[in-house]
Formats: C-alpha cells, sequence, structure tokens
C-alpha cells in the first residue's frame, strides 16, 4: 500500500498540541517554520518498533548492534555504499555530542577547527565550549566547497587542526558532489587535517540527487562521521546515534570512552533501527512531498516575495533565503517575527555569510508554507 505524504497528515490545530520545542517556543500566534523538526506523524514502523518496546517493559539499557547493521543495510540500499563496517561503529547519545567526542579523539585543546560557512550555528556553540577554535572557510556564491578557500583555511589553522564537515550542508540544502568530497579529502590529508563529517540530513535528498558518504570516497579512510535516524525520521526526542570510521580511524574510534555509549536511549535505538530497516516507504513519500515543497516554495516566493532569493536545496528540509534585496536590516527573521508572525531561523546565527538571510524549515504542510508567505510579504508591505 501506498504511504501518504507524511507532510499533509497533520493540522496546525493537532500540531500546536505538542510540547516539544518547535511548537511551544513562541506564542500561539506565531506559525513556527524555524528549528529542524518536521510536522509529521511517527512512521508506522517506528511507531510499532516503540509501543513494543513499552508493552513489554522493555526499557533498560541498551545492547548489540542492530543500529548499525540496519544502517549499514540502508546505506548499501541507498546509496550503494558497502564500507560501513559494523565493527567500525560505536553508539553515541546524538550527532553533536558524537561530533564532539571525535573531534576529543582527534585533536586538543586549543586546535583549531575548520568549518564551511554559514553553517549550523551549533558548530560554533559546541567548538567554542569544546576550546577548539573556529577557522571559517565561506562557501563559494553558489554555496558550494570553494577548494581555494579551504586550502587556505587549512592553512591558517596549522598542524593538529581538524575540519567539521556538515554533510549535506545545513542551510543551504548543497549535497556535495563525490569529487568535491575527495578533493577536500586530498587537501585535509596534504595539510595533515582530520576530518570529522557530520552527516545527519543524509537520507534526505531531492529526487535525483546521489548523497556519497564522505569515508567512501579516495581519501576518506582516515575520516569519521556521525549518522542518525533522527532528521530523516523526526527523531530527535528519541536520542540515538552512530560514529563511523574509516578503516584508518579504527584506532581513533577505539579509544572513545567506555561512557560515551551509556548515553544513547534503548527505545531510541529500536526507534532509529525500526525506522532504517522498515521506514523506507515512508521516507521516499516524505522526499516526494519535500520536492513539491521546494517548488511550491520558489513560486510563492516569485509571486508575492520576488525581492528574495531562492535556490532549492538538494539535500535536507531546510530552504535558505537570501532577504537582501528587501531592504531590511541585517536581521530580516527579527521583522518576520515581530510584523508577520513567522518565526524563522536568523541568518546571522550561521556565521559569516548568514547576515540578511533567513532559514525556513519546509517540513510541514503546504498550507502552512503558503500561510507563511502571504503574512512575510504583508510584514515587508
Amino acid at each position: 500500500m501506498a504511504v501518504p505524504n507524511p507532510l499533509t497528515q497533520l493540522s496546525v490545530e493537532q500540531l500546536r498540541r505538542r510540547s516539544s520545542m518547535k511548537w511551544r517556543t513562541y506564542p500561539e500566534d506565531v506559525l513556527p517554520l524555524w528549528v529542524a523538526e518536521m510536522d509529521v506523524p511517527l512512521a508506522e514502523p517506528v511507531a510499532q518498533a516503540v509501543r513494543a518496546a513499552v508493552d513489554l517493559g522493555d526499557t533498560g539499557y541498551p545492547a548489540g548492534t542492530a543500529y548499525a547493521e540496519a544502517l549499514a543495510a540502508f546505506a548499501r540500499g541507498r546509496w550503494g555504499w558497502d564500507g560501513l563496517a559494523v565493527e567500525r561503529t560505536a553508539l553515541v547519545p546524538d550527532v553533536m555530542l558524537g561530533v564532539v567526542e571525535m573531534l576529543k579523539l582527534v585533536s586538543g585543546p586549543g586546535d583549531p577547527v575548520v568549518v564551511n560557512c554559514p553553517v549550523y550555528p551549533p558548530f560554533y556553540l559546541f567548538l567554542r565550549s569544546l576550546g577548539r577554535p573556529v577557522v571559517e572557510a565561506p562557501l563559494d556564491p553558489a554555496g558550494r566547497i570553494d577548494l581555494a578557500t579551504l586550502r587556505d583555511a587549512f592553512a591558517r589553522a596549522g598542524e593538529r587542526a581538524a575540519y567539521l564537515l556538515c554533510s549535506p550542508h545545513n542551510p543551504t540544502g548543497t549535497v556535495h558532489t563525490a569529487a568535491e568530497l575527495a578533493d577536500a579529502a586530498r587537501l585535509a590529508h596534504d595539510h595533515g587535517v582530520r576530518v570529522v563529517a557530520d552527516e545527519i540530513h543524509a537520507p534526505v535528498v531531492a529526487t535525483g540527487t546521489t548523497f556519497t558518504p564522505y569515508l567512501s570516497v579516495p581519501g576518506g579512510e582516515n575520516g569519521l562521521s556521525l549518522m542518525s535516524s533522527s532528521k530523516a525520521w523526526n527523531l530527535a526526542g528519541l536520542k540515538a546515534a552512530l560514529a563511523i570510521a574509516g578503516p584508518e580511524a579504527a584506532a581513533d574510534l577505539a579509544r572513545l570512552p567506555e561512557e560515551v555509549g551509556h548515553g544513547p536511549s534503548h527505545v531510541g535505538i529500536l526507534a532509529h533501527t525500526a525506522a532504517l530497516r522498515d521506514g523506507g516507504d515512508w521516507l521516499d513519500a516524505l522526499l516526494t512531498g519535500l520536492d513539491r515543497n521546494r517548488a511550491l516554495l520558489a513560486d510563492l516566493l516569485a509571486e508575492h516575495l520576488p525581492a528574495v532569493r531562492y535556490r532549492p536545496g538538494q539535500g535536507t528540509y531546510l530552504a535558505w533565503l537570501d532577504c537582501r534585496g528587501l531592504g531590511l536590516p541585517d536581521d530580516p527573521a527579527a521583522v518576520f517575527l515581530e510584523r508577520g508572525r513567522v518565526a524563522l531561523n536568523s541568518g546571522a546565527d550561521f556565521g559569516t555569510g548568514g547576515a540578511g538571510f533567513v532559514r525556513l524549515n519546509l517540513a510541514t504542510s503546504p498550507e502552512v508554507i503558503t500561510e507563511a508567505v502571504r503574512r512575510m510579504a504583508d510584514a515587508v508591505s
């Protein structure tokens, strides 16, 4: 049986009953299109796994490698990648905490970390908390990795630097090609830089786009990756992620402190495993719905806010909108919130290159997107 579009299954009234961050941060007259939660019901295989655990009282400590095995099978089927070795994986609480632990393995306090800005704001927050100075390597005007800029950043960062790669890239939705990733890996090798890849959005790509795991490209053998089912199946509240080592980084991952693996939720692991193993049809329906929403947003902006520039991303469910043509202050998100009652992410929080931009969450119904653009247009009219 075909799975209906998950993005059209819930009304705003139903969503406002949720107690999570997306729906409780702002007053009820605000449309929340900011934090990366999706307005979808749970995929039925995931819901069944959680219900079964509750019915059995199966809420103890995690055990086994089912999550890694499910991810390895998913990687073979979706990406044609056979290189995800279960023995080179480790459970971590979530992707960002996993990033922190991976950076501890390959760098020390005070060692710089290179990032491609504009980029996910927690990169800055977590790195500063970790005592790792941030060196920015801005993306090019098309939102792609600029090799000359990256080379310069590696040179400025010096020895013992690391490179925190966001792939697919948040907020631009760029899906790095295999050639781009191989070029970045070569540069990292030449400069002695270790690569840690945040690949949390890996399953969420547009039709006709291919995601390439960083560890699969030549030169990625000594890289470390973080993956999770959380973004693709909306499981942020069911904590679980996997750290994955390339063959030359196995010894690094083996030094991961045992207590890190105590952080993931057992029920979370069951849910993530079910998503990867049995949630493919639901994911395909979601991806089709996101394709439609990207096209819808482009059409709505062209009609109602033609001064806003939008290049639909190839990955993630996030839209990066260039609002500089509206003549607003550097933080247009504040204007859209105050005057239009639409909550978006402020581009300035994403580092250099973000001022004048906003990030909009597309993982909602077409009706909500339509109403949001109407409100945004009214806010600047």
